[in-house]
């Protein structure tokens, strides 16, 4: 966007009648108040009454006549030039063509029916009436002119077919702008219904106020609804950039960590969100009640603006923000452009129809940079959520392990024991006088000891068998009963078992086969398996007892 401005600020090599080039030629004027009783004819014969240095501005709101300097190379039987200005805030502009053989054309527009004349760009085009002798100066009055930033600004004279091309480019440059922010406007909402992320809503109005500043402030607008007034079109214009601006804080707000607006910077956001908001509707719904006043409250807001923004990305800064190098490229032309208006208002440099320009490419700049801030930070939270689950994963993985055996605790067991279908076959193991084992080696002996008949339990456990440690020194084995190990083979496992220092170390072993559909089916289970484990142990340990064979059922 930024480049196709620049070439169309570029001078063309075909040249004009009106002028060296296809931009034509800006003509200097001279400025008097109007008063009642002027007439164009006595204001043409007595030029020295304008003032050609005063700033326009310093004349406050009104009407007033606008002289320009004597035409030169409009030659009689040539095609006639137009005259292209900026629309600006007036209700009604009659241009007067003073002829060399004496005679007095007179075109002009009113604001409320201004679309015949109103060109892409916010121009007004006005085409010096054909006649017999050229043309030799111009004479416009302007009334109910706001004069914020002036009354008639660079009236150029520019050749048809120049003004035609140039109507052609700003046309290609607005619809590639306005693509652009519907096709990021349609993505981030497809985004924002996937992932529901703050930021995401803020960045879709910002673009919808975009796209209405750019129908507004380039005149588009008045091609689509003919009947609008051109200083309605003006007030929604200033009320969409102020949209545009405080949808981008707002944006911000959310974009960045939360750590970066903590404390005062969010407060001041918030305040400056709403200065924006409340003084550009009192703009657009007051003026021209003290046009000049909210005027100035208007350019105070955007200089808060500036403010707020230099204070988001130092604060970004000192709290190491991951977003901060894309947000401030993203903004580095804002922020630019929005100090050259601010600039503008103030007087310090002369208001132009390039801001306009340069604050639509601006903004569509910052759209699709922070597109790629947004495409940016969607990455890292997606990356962040599959470390967070990787994690989740982990956690819950070592919620469900002993930590001493690296088996299965009780309620992970539980959670994978309970619901399989078919008759269950459960393996209840406890360790024989495990007390005397311990006073014997100690307790970290004790633990190598739990981890060696853990290591036993696993290897001799069939395929799809769960292995757990129930608590203290017993320890549980599942499986299917058409598959199940026997017993036997369990203890056969165990006794062959290495133990640290060589001990003697024996298990016994209570057996229960049985449904296992819910809970009552475990308390069932278990309670049976652990009789048949009392019974080994009460025939004299380091065997294993089934409870079919002590006729206690499930």
């Amino acid at each position: 966007m930024t480049v196709l401005l620049a070439m169309l600020a570029a001078p063309a090599t075909a040249a004009s009648a009106a002028g060296a080039d296809s931009r034509g030629r800006v003509l200097s004027v001279c400025i008097l108040p109007a008063r009642p009783a002027m007439t164009a004819a006595a204001l043409f014969a007595r030029p020295s009454a304008f003032d050609c240095h005063i700033d326009q501005r310093v004349l406050g709101s009104g009407d007033f006549w606008l002289l320009s300097e004597k035409l030169a190379g409009i030659g009689a039987g040539l095609p006639m030039p137009v005259v292209r200005t900026p629309s600006l805030w007036r209700t009604h502009v009659t241009l007067h063509v003073l002829r060399a053989d004496g005679t007095i054309d007179r075109t002009g527009y009113g604001s409320n029916a201004i679309a015949p004349y109103l060109r892409v760009g916010a121009v007004t085009e006005l085409a010096l009436p054909a006649g017999r002798s050229p043309p030799i100066r111009l004479l416009w009055h302007v009334r109910g002119a706001a004069n914020i930033r002036g009354v008639l600004l660079e009236p150029r004279l520019i050749d048809h077919e120049s003004a035609m091309r140039r109507d052609g480019t700003m046309r290609a440059i607005y619809a590639a702008f306005f693509g652009m922010a519907v096709a990021l406007l349609v993505y981030n909402l497809a985004l924002w219904a996937a992932l529901r992320q703050a930021f995401q809503p803020a960045y879709c109005l910002m673009l919808l106020c975009l796209i209405g500043y750019g129908l507004t402030s380039s005149g588009i607008i008045i091609e689509w609804v003919p009947a609008m007034d051109d200083i309605e079109r003006l007030r929604w214009s200033g009320l969409l950039l102020g949209g545009s601006a405080a949808s981008l804080l707002v944006f911000a707000r959310f974009f960045f960590e939360p750590r970066v607006f903590d404390g005062s910077l969010k407060s001041a956001n918030a305040v400056v969100v709403a200065a924006l908001l409340s003084f550009t509707a009192l703009f657009a719904t007051a003026a021209p009640w003290h046009i000049r006043l909210l005027d100035a409250l208007v350019t105070a807001t955007y200089l808060l603006l500036v403010g707020i923004v230099v204070w988001v990305l130092v604060q970004a800064w000192r709290r190491r923000s991951n977003y901060l190098w894309v947000f401030a490229i993203a903004w580095g032309a804002p922020i630019a452009v929005g100090s050259t208006r601010v600039a503008a208002a103030m007087g310090l440099i002369v208001w132009g129809g390039w801001i306009e320009h340069s604050t639509i490419g601006a903004m569509a700049l910052e759209a699709l940079l922070s597109a790629i801030g947004i495409a940016y930070r969607i990455r890292t939270l997606s990356r962040e959520r599959d470390v967070a689950r990787e994690r989740e994963t982990v956690a819950r993985a070592l919620a469900d392990i002993d930590g001493l055996t690296g088996l299965l605790n009780r309620r992970a067991f539980l959670t994978h024991a309970i619901g399989r279908s078919g008759p269950q076959t459960l393996s209840i193991a406890d360790l024989d006088h495990f007390k005397t084992i311990n006073e014997a080696i100690g307790h970290d002996g004790g633990d190598e000891v739990l981890r060696a008949v853990a290591r036993a339990l696993t290897e001799a456990a069939p395929p799809g068998a769960l292995v757990a440690r129930l608590g203290g020194e017993e320890f549980a084995v599942l499986g299917d009963a058409a598959t199940s190990i026997a017993p036997a083979t369990l203890l056969t496992g165990l006794r062959r078992a290495r133990m640290p220092f060589d001990i003697p170390v024996t298990t016994s072993i209570g057996t229960c086969t049985g449904p296992l559909l819910g809970e009552a089916d475990w308390k069932a289970l278990y309670r049976q398996a652990d009789r048949a484990l009392y019974a080994a142990k009460a025939a004299g340990r380091d065997r294993a007892c089934d409870a079919a064979s002590l006729g206690l059922a499930v």
